[in-house]
């Protein structure tokens, strides 16, 4: 049951093979055993996941079930969950019950999933490799002395140690493919607007985007088409018509167009990395595809148009968390300025506090034009670029991330080497493009490769038809973590 995909649970499920209790049991009893190693999840509550899975049950019995009912899934700690703590990774948010459900959480609880749990992540999803949280580092299943990728580091360890079949992320730089690909599973961020941001606690809000995590492309499919749907909470939620976003599953690749920007495979790449996604191209031509050269000139400057961007929003958005409303207060202060002080000194760690000083400078008095107004001006071209790209192809391939999954401590010292762990993927949120992320082979100390998709503005059925195509082709993404059976 561990390795089914979600279209196996379903068909089980409606069989009557297994109850959604007996599954949900089998998650939360191997949560039990492993995650004391890996450090996934941070909240559970057994109590009120089998009240889910037995409401599941009964939807089921009574015949009125959907595809998702009573499939087992688990939360990145970003998203609001009504009755359960919901603290972004941090000391801040650490004792902090949400009073209502963000709408990714809504939606798929009315799809009838089950929450198995909270999952461990950067603080306020500010890192690339999860050593940020308040609540101790991930460890990546493949290798505990290795990080799992950030911010959904929690995310993408539950499901490559099978503790959770599913699970939900948000990337804001990277913040699921990067993961994904070093923990050898499928991630996808949709187009920016396509999913909610209402109720997902806010890092960079014209970058953040809400996306599926599990271990294929067709999981994921159906994952999108329960999370997707406009919001008239969120001002940034696109009104589009509802989609099936696995409607293309099994067209054939034959006549599909792959760019392979220049930029993306030149110096910086690991080469056991370089390998492993030629060797995924080469699959691609087999299965009848054609690639072709494109350039994205600006593509080299996503990393510092990103590290303006993203923090200056960071420091607005973090403002709110002063101490006076909810979230930590510094136990002894002096007057309102002292409490605001220490509660932020205290309450927030050393990555947010990094950045929300250097988002503050960029945004001050003098300042803004130099930066800020230039790093805007920067995301333009990129998406440019990519707009000229695309009058050429269909999608967009390369690596996901330049190596495989580092170990401990090898880039916390150095923020700017941490930072360009994310180069290949920044400029896809710069863009608001959709990007997604599949297990393509095994590099160094037999860590896990990601091949990177990137395609048009709504164009995810497009990318999980190509995802989807290349995995009934190969076997990567039902790899599995030794030892942990």
């Amino acid at each position: 049951m561990i390795n089914s995909s979600l279209p196996e649970l379903s068909a089980a499920l409606a069989a009557r093979k297994v109850s959604a209790i007996e599954l949900a049991m089998l998650f939360l009893d191997r949560i039990d055993r492993l995650n004391p190693g890996l450090n996934a999840f941070i909240a559970l509550d057994r109590e009120r996941t089998l009240a889910q899975a037995k409401a599941a049950d009964a939807t089921l019995a009574a015949g009125t079930a959907g595809p998702l009912t009573g499939i087992p899934l688990a939360h990145k700690d970003i998203f609001c969950t009504k009755g359960w703590r919901t603290s972004c990774g941090s000391r801040m948010l650490e004792n902090f019950i949400s009073p209502y459900d963000a709408h990714v959480v809504e939606k798929l609880t009315d799809a009838g999933m089950v929450t198995l749990g909270k999952l461990n992540m950067d603080e306020f999803a500010m890192g690339s490799s999860n050593e940020t949280s308040y609540f101790g580092p991930v460890k990546n299943p493949w290798d505990s002395s290795r990080v799992p990728g950030g911010s959904s580091g929690g995310s993408a360890a539950a499901i490559a140690a099978r503790l959770a079949p599913a699970a939900t992320g948000t990337d804001t730089g990277g913040s699921i493919r990067q993961p994904a690909a070093l923990c050898g599973l499928t991630g996808l961020k949709p187009t920016y607007g396509v999913v909610s941001r209402y109720g997902m606690i806010a890092f960079a809000s014209s970058l953040d985007q809400a996306g599926p995590m599990a271990k294929s492309a067709e999981d994921c499919a159906l994952l999108l088409t329960a999370m997707a749907g406009f919001d008239t909470r969120d001002s940034t939620s696109l009104e589009r018509p509802a989609e099936n976003y696995s409607r293309d599953l099994e067209r054939p690749l034959t006549g599909l167009r792959i760019g392979l920007p220049q930029e993306f495979f030149g110096e910086g790449m690991d080469a056991d990395v370089r390998a492993a996604v030629e060797t995924a191209l080469a699959e691609y031509r087999k299965l009848g595809a054609t690639t072709v050269e494109v350039s994205l000139p600006n593509s080299g400057l996503s990393v510092p148009a990103y590290y303006v961007i993203a923090p200056a929003e960071a420091s607005s958005n973090l403002s709110r968390f002063d101490g006076v409303r909810y979230g930590y207060r510094a136990p002894e202060y002096g007057d309102l300025n002292d409490m605001y002080s220490k509660s932020r000194a205290q309450g927030f760690g050393a990555e947010v506090k990094r950045r929300i000083l250097i988002g503050t400078y960029v945004l001050s008095h003098g300042y803004y034009d130099a930066y800020y107004l230039k790093a805007q001006k920067i995301r333009r071209l990129i998406a440019a670029d990519f707009q000229k790209a695309f009058e050429s192809c269909d999608v967009i391939m390369g690596p996901t991330s330049p190596s495989v999954a580092f170990a401990f401590g090898a880039k916390s010292a150095d923020p700017v080497q941490m930072y360009l762990s994310d180069i290949y993927t920044i400029s896809t949120n710069l863009a608001g493009l959709p990007g997604m992320s599949l297990p393509c082979g095994f590099g160094a100390n037999n860590m896990p490769v990601g091949l990177q998709i990137i395609g048009r503005w709504f164009g995810e059925a497009k990318m999980l038809q190509a995802a989807h195509q290349y995995q009934k082709a190969t076997d990567w993404h039902t790899r599995m973590p030794g030892g942990l059976s």
